[in-house]
């Protein structure tokens, strides 16, 4: 299974996929350390695309490896999140808008998430642990 934190910068995806992945025992990709490994900070509409199919390449391998695994970036616009193609989309909608101009202009609210977040707390991680444990997925 492919889980995708999305949000706008600063809104807590790394907080939540920190918390949720050891929960679920699930691999992690974090967007900024895949961009490392990558040498790649090209924020362009190009670049946004590049890093959603290299997301979806490192969870894709994941899953053939039969792990579950959790990716956490921006992934601002419907495309990106076409390129992934996630099982579990999870929307930190917990600000309105980040410290970088550019990317509040292009994030497209999602129109289907299974989980929209909207605070920060120490419980989403549960909640959403046990949501997978319902549906045996976990």
């Amino acid at each position: 299974m492919k889980i995708l934190i999305m949000g706008l910068p600063g809104s807590g995806k790394t907080y939540l996929a920190e918390r949720l992945a050891p929960l679920i025992g699930a691999a992690w990709y974090n967007a900024d350390k895949v961009r490392e490994m990558a040498n790649d900070w090209d924020f362009t509409m190009k670049g946004r695309n590049r890093q959603a199919l290299r997301m979806r390449t490192f969870a894709d391998f994941e899953v053939t490896q039969s792990r579950m695994v959790i990716c956490d970036f921006i992934c601002p616009t419907a495309k990106t999140r076409d390129h992934f193609k996630a099982d579990l989309n999870i929307w930190m909608d917990t600000i309105k808008f980040s410290e970088f101009a550019d990317t509040n202009s292009i994030f497209e609210k999602p129109s289907m998430v299974d989980f929209h977040i909207k605070e920060w707390n120490e419980y989403n991680h549960i909640k959403i642990m046990e949501y997978l444990k319902n549906t045996d997925t976990v």
